[in-house]
């Protein structure tokens, strides 16, 4: 194995001394405590690293951003932001003299700022009336490019009458003409799309180098030379199909755009290497179900794109070395977020593993990082026991820079994951999962059991921290969470196990896990209960019509029948693709039979329902269909309608803590007294 971790700055340090019966388990109010890293960008010389250092704000019910910055050997970490601010996105000049990044101040419309280092002087050098994303300087560090939603208005099918004045009417209709009208966590389209500018890193006024009505976002690169702008856009059709998306070029003086890529699939961060010769993407083949995310490489002139790497893993981030001669690229393995590098041969090797930690709400595995110019690396990484820190990686040795939450640590028992893989019982399939049991623990005891199901479905866990599952262990159960057959990081065939078949199989899976942890003989096997949200909240629907084994359940934000979440919900076009052969209207009774509600009959089990009240992705009236049906049959059901939320009902702690509360009080409310 290349990578070792060599240091662990802080985590050897002395503590205070805590005994550890002062220790206590894990408290909803604790999560405003708690601190991580997100978005660490190191200085093009490899002295610095800025990151974001996020907590929860108790008084504002938000996540509060302040940038932070330390040398790349672990002294003089500091604030660069002041604490009241909600900053994103840092991005080092070039020549590493500056330091760009978005805040939002007070409230107001979020802007560019940039801070001179050796002055310190720092400036909004935009006036923009939307926020603005995907910050990219120009190799001359002359200009910062971004993306800006702008409005664009169609003709008005009406005109109304002026009202008289004074008179009190109702408001104006709202009214849609496109197949997508709304998004979950943004709600109903205002009308427009998210556009291409440059601004000068001095300030100035903002150009707009595209006018398409088509959305551009993501990664925007720049030419070598600073003539172009690469970028990914689907202008094909963008309603009817999600899973399609091509490279192009725009000219910066005159705005002609090129196609550069052309066929059916997923055409995603173009990443121009800096001697201008190669362009690398991400790319899949939009053959129905999931496919992995693939490097492709081609010559900037000539596209003729070849794979680059030769892994059944998808990749998800990408950079190039400074040289051009390697690319660095994070990807998914076994529930661990891993970053390596290849040469322009496709031969690669791992060199940091154990990226990630920063989902706070739920153990979703992620990773994020960048590169200086000698090739050194800093990163997140996962401690287990608490949310990201900051890493740096050196060919194969990896240095933890921070421990945020040492101090936290030391009041508050909390128990890292524990891996188990079992068999599914349908066909042998090797399953991985995590055990979090509670403080305290005695294995000469029984306990409940909680199974946590993911979303997605093509998503994964891992052996990271979660308040969620932490909160769960706190209350005295033993959390099982896994990855069933559909989740990501175990290869392509894994993933599309699913395909046309979900749920299906995971169903084993899931319930093989539950076997393989009760094996185990610290499990009451009386008192097991299950939950899980989008994804999960279909899976814990569905295993109620399978079995009464589990003492009550909470689906949270659920499909619970698909003909219908194929007409409300934000996707609901794409569903058909991915899971049925043909649109709901040819074959409805396909939908009905894979759908919770078809087979409401055969439930018993005490069941919560639980989503956001602006959840456009699984609408509440999903969860209001499941609620009615099982109170009609007589089944202690419950409905928790969280307030101003949308599908990520964590976005803001309060949520986070209401989440976490409900299950726990519904868990409790059937839980055998000891």
């Amino acid at each position: 194995m290349l990578y070792r971790l060599i240091v662990l700055l802080g985590i050897s340090l002395s503590l205070p001394s805590f005994t550890s019966a002062e220790a206590q388990p894990l408290k909803p109010l604790d999560i405003f405590d708690m601190q991580w890293v997100s978005d660490p960008q190191i200085s093009p010389d490899a002295q610095h690293i800025a990151y974001v250092r996020n907590r929860f704000d108790v008084m504002t019910d938000s996540r509060i951003g302040q940038i932070w910055t330390i040398k790349s050997d672990g002294q003089t970490h500091e604030p660069l932001t002041e604490s009241t601010e909600k900053v994103s996105s840092p991005r080092w000049s070039p020549d590493g003299s500056r330091l760009a990044y978005v805040s939002n101040e007070a409230g107001k419309t979020s802007q560019i700022h940039v801070r001179w280092m050796q002055s310190g002087r720092d400036a909004a050098i935009t006036r923009l009336q939307h926020s603005p994303g995907s910050l990219a300087w120009s190799p001359d560090g002359e200009y910062l490019a971004f993306t800006q939603f702008v409005a664009h208005k169609r003709d008005p099918i009406a005109k109304l009458p002026t009202k008289p004045k004074g008179a009190k009417w109702n408001e104006e209709p709202k009214v849609f003409e496109d197949l997508i009208y709304r998004r979950d966590g943004r709600g109903y389209f205002q009308g427009g799309y998210s556009q291409i500018f440059i601004v000068a890193a001095s300030g100035g006024k903002p150009i707009q180098l595209t006018s398409e009505p088509f959305s551009h976002s993501g990664t925007l690169s720049w030419s070598s030379d600073g003539r172009s702008i690469y970028y990914s856009a689907n202008y094909d059709d963008w309603q009817q199909d999600l899973f399609e998306s091509e490279i192009y070029r725009v000219d910066v003086t005159d705005r002609v755009t090129v196609r550069i890529t052309n066929r059916d699939g997923l055409d995603t961060a173009p990443a121009l290497s800096p001697d201008g010769k190669r362009l690398a993407y991400l790319g899949n083949d939009d053959i129905g179900g999931y496919q992995t995310n693939k490097i492709y490489l081609t010559d900037a002139d000539d596209h003729a794109p070849k794979q680059l790497v030769d892994i059944d893993r998808t990749v998800t981030s990408m950079k190039w070395s400074a040289d051009s001669r390697r690319l660095y690229f994070t990807y998914l393995d076994q529930g661990q977020a891993k970053l390596a590098r290849t040469n322009l041969s496709g031969k690669y090797e791992t060199v940091a593993s154990g990226l990630g930690g920063g989902a706070i709400g739920r153990p979703y595995v992620t990773g994020n990082f960048s590169i200086a110019r000698n090739g050194t690396v800093a990163h997140d990484v996962n401690l287990a026991r608490q949310p990201a820190n900051l890493a740096v990686t050196r060919g194969g040795d990896t240095r933890v820079l921070t421990n945020l939450n040492r101090d936290w640590l030391t009041g508050i028992e909390i128990n890292a994951p524990e891996e188990i893989w079992y068999e599914s019982s349908h066909d042998g399939q090797r399953i991985q999962g995590w055990i979090v049991k509670p403080p305290g623990f005695d294995a000469n005891k029984k306990y409940p059991l909680a199974l946590e199901i993911h979303g997605g479905p093509h998503s994964a866990y891992g052996d990271v921290f979660s308040a969620e599952v932490q909160l769960y262990a706190a209350a005295g159960y033993v959390v099982l969470y896994t990855n069933p057959r559909g989740s990501t990081s175990y290869g392509e065939d894994f993933a599309r196990m699913i395909y046309q078949d979900y749920p299906g199989h995971d169903y084993d899976d899931l319930i093989s896990g539950v076997d393989a942890v009760i094996d185990q003989g610290y499990i009451d096997r009386d008192q097991l209960f299950v939950t899980g949200g989008s994804g999960g909240g279909i899976l814990t629907a569905w295993i109620l019509t399978k079995t009464d084994r589990f003492a009550a359940a909470v689906a949270q934000k659920p499909v619970i029948n698909w003909y219908t979440m194929s007409y409300v919900s934000d996707i609901g076009a794409a569903f058909w693709r991915n899971w049925f052969a043909v649109p709901p209207w040819e074959d409805p009774l396909a939908y009905l039979e894979k759908s919770p509600l078809q087979h409401v009959n055969k439930i018993s089990t005490p069941t919560m329902l639980l989503t956001g009240e602006q959840d456009w992705r699984t609408p509440m009236s999903e969860s209001e269909q499941f609620y009615l049906a099982l109170q009609i049959n007589n089944v202690p059901t419950a409905l928790v309608r969280i307030p101003n939320s949308s599908h990520s009902i964590a976005a803001r702690p309060s949520g986070l803590i209401a989440k976490a509360a409900y299950v726990i009080g519904w868990f409790d409310r059937y839980k055998r007294a000891e």
